[in-house]
């Protein structure tokens, strides 16, 4: 097994992940760019040397977790593949490729069947919308969807996070704040995603939402817009999300759905006005739901907001998710990973 990417802010969690859920390891490769070359991450006891990767990286290992980025893994994916391990990637290289499995274990863990070598991992806000709707989809088919997300800086990377802290330094200092890896300052303040506009006057952010969730869910014409703000909040996303249903959907009947889906946990205090906060989601694997409630512009609508930890489920915990269930045919095959395999659903 090697985790490519391995000393990221993915990486590490992944690293972190295989321990705490003692995922069967014989062998484990680092393997990160040049630059980190004579580094070393602590696994089960052992510090274990970082390799710089190259095209002998991959042999003799069966199952590669990819967190380095669209480009790397463009570029070592058939090597990998050609090696006869099989790639789960966390970048957007393949998502919407149609003969990669695209993959959230709580909503569509059966895609895996047909994968040919590479498995993709979603974007973190839609893992997350995903997960939440998913439970009430299924039940009663979601006719439209408007989400807008509040989406941290650890959404891009330690850098983005510690130049937060720095900047709330500076303004309460009253100096000008500097941003390096955002293009405007983020401490107290927000902004509409970074990610590159695209010809729709939506930006790539908000489109891997409304493409992505149309692929996992199998429902390529659901009516999805997005709207994804940078907020000055160092761990975990928020969202908050309408929907439309065809018929009306009670909230009890959605928060008795929610509160038996996996991964999902409810937050709701209503005398206390307490509902799900990214400080209470950092660090969790759960995404919390709460404020569930009756849209009351709509009488088929119905209301809900959720937070959860973009790094852990939205990312890695996802990605360790699917190895779990390669895992699991493995134990029941003779060709593991054969697309042939069909897969127990839960």
């Amino acid at each position: 097994m090697a985790i490519l990417g391995a000393t990221g802010a993915v990486g590490t969690e992944i690293l972190g992940l295989l321990q705490e859920r003692d995922f069967p390891v014989a062998h484990l490769k680092l393997l990160a760019s040049p630059r980190s070359l004579g580094t070393s991450l602590a696994f089960r006891g052992e510090n274990l040397p970082v390799e710089a990767v190259t095209a002998k990286s991959f042999a003799g290992v069966d199952l590669v977790l990819a967190s380095a980025g669209s480009g790397i893994s463009k570029t070592w994916v058939q090597t990998i593949v050609d090696s006869g391990a099989v790639m789960i990637d966390n970048s957007s290289a393949f998502r919407l490729d149609p003969t990669v499995p695209l993959v959230v274990p709580e909503i569509n863990p059966e895609a895996l069947a047909t994968h040919r070598g590479v498995i993709a991992n979603p974007n973190c806000t839609t893992i997350l919308l995903g997960v939440a709707l998913w439970p009430l989809h299924r039940v009663q088919p979601i006719q439209r969807v408007i989400v807008s997300t509040y989406q941290s800086a650890s959404g891009a990377g330690a850098r983005a996070m510690e130049e937060v802290k720095t900047q709330a330094q500076a303004i309460l200092r009253g100096e000008a704040p500097t941003p390096q890896a955002f293009p405007y300052p983020l401490a107290f303040n927000l902004f509409a995603h970074n990610s590159p506009m695209t010809a729709t006057n939506y930006c790539e952010e908000e489109m891997k939402m409304i493409n992505e969730t149309r692929k996992i869910f199998a429902a390529p014409h659901l009516r999805l817009s997005a709207t994804c703000i940078r907020v000055p909040v160092l761990r975990a996303h928020s969202e908050a999300v309408n929907l439309e249903f065809a018929t009306p959907f009670s909230p009890e009947k959605a928060r008795e759905l929610l509160r038996e889906a996996p991964g999902v946990k409810i937050v709701e205090d209503w005398t206390a006005n307490y509902f799900p906060m990214p400080m209470d989601a950092s660090g969790k694997d759960e995404v919390l739901v709460g404020r569930i409630r009756a849209d009351l512009s709509h009488e088929c609508g119905l209301e809900l907001w959720l937070c959860g930890d973009q790094i852990r489920k939205g990312a890695a915990l996802n990605a360790v998710q699917i190895a779990e269930l390669l895992v699991g045919l493995k134990e029941s095959s003779k060709s593991p990973l054969s697309p042939s395999v069909k897969l127990i659903t839960k």
